[in-house]
């Protein structure tokens, strides 16, 4: 017998609270961005840094990031948003977020933030890195609110109850189905584990720890994608976002190979292994 006999889905993704009504996809996307702007600002600080800047990015960085990520979901998957296509593509409580437009979007409007205000962009990267994959890990539960982007049917004992109207047409008959919610909070929360022991244990040159994390989320990703049954654009054998993963991990990997061991020695220094992570109160730093 096993641990589980199933795990149970939400009747609803809302709670009517009176009058008001919380979208859980939205409260858990909330939770996942406080999480992440408190382990940022507490390793910013660590670093000589200060909460202000972390408040700034996270203003700026997010409101990207949410930007992006619609737009990346409307983009690669149009024939799921609801209709009329001019409002469902604004209903973000309604899932359909493309990490991987939410991360390049945010980052990009972040760096521009971070270069105006004099700290160095490589070395936030690598301080928030850990955070983004916290916030990707909680955000994951807002996927279970919605009985959403589940897996393929299964009997094993932790199975995902999904309710006939939210199954595909083909496994109306299946009752539960692999909970890739789980799986890939589970994998996330371990690795921010593992890139928070690696940025203690060796001195990398930023933005290695940012491509550790980028090359950890694509892996964990690539082996969600082939258990996944939701609806989603196919090359050959693969998804999409399965393809996105297989370039991203490769891209990531590639780049910290290359940055953290092979650069380095063709520059003959090691100055980028001491970059300055904020600007020491009482000094400004020569504009140009």
């Amino acid at each position: 017998m096993g641990l589980f006999a199933s795990i149970p889905s939400p009747s609803s993704g809302a709670l009517e609270l009176g009058p008001v009504t919380v979208h859980m996809y939205g409260l858990m996307l909330l939770a996942g961005i406080a999480a992440c702007i408190w382990l940022t600002g507490r390793r910013y600080v660590a670093r000589g840094g200060d909460w202000d800047l972390i408040f700034r990015l996270a203003v700026w960085g997010v409101s990207a990031g949410i930007v992006g990520a619609r737009a990346y979901h409307v983009a690669t998957s149009w024939d799921e948003v609801d209709s009329p296509k001019w409002k469902g593509a604004f209903e973000v409580w309604e899932g359909g977020l493309g990490v991987w437009g939410g991360i390049g979007l945010g980052v990009i409007v972040g760096a521009i933030v971070a270069r105006r205000a004099g700290a160095s962009v490589r070395g936030l990267m690598d301080v928030v890195a850990p955070g983004l994959l916290l916030a990707q890990a909680i955000g994951r539960l807002g996927n279970w609110w919605n009985q959403e982007l589940f897996g393929k049917p299964t009997d094993l004992p932790w199975g995902l109850e999904i309710d006939p109207v939210n199954r595909p047409e083909e496994y109306l008959d299946r009752a539960t189905f692999h909970p890739t919610f789980l799986y890939e909070l589970v994998y996330a929360v371990l690795g921010v584990g593992v890139l928070l022991w690696l940025d203690r244990r060796f001195r990398f040159k930023p933005p290695a720890l940012f491509s550790l994390y980028v090359a950890a989320y694509c892996a964990i990703r690539f082996f969600m994608e082939l258990l996944r049954v939701d609806p989603a654009h196919e090359w050959g054998p693969l998804r999409l976002n399965g393809w996105v993963s297989v370039v991203g991990f490769a891209l990531s990997a590639g780049f910290f190979v290359w940055w953290q061991f092979l650069r380095g020695r063709r520059s003959g220094g090691d100055a980028e292994r001491r970059p300055a992570m904020a600007i020491p109160k009482g000094r400004v730093r020569p504009r140009g």
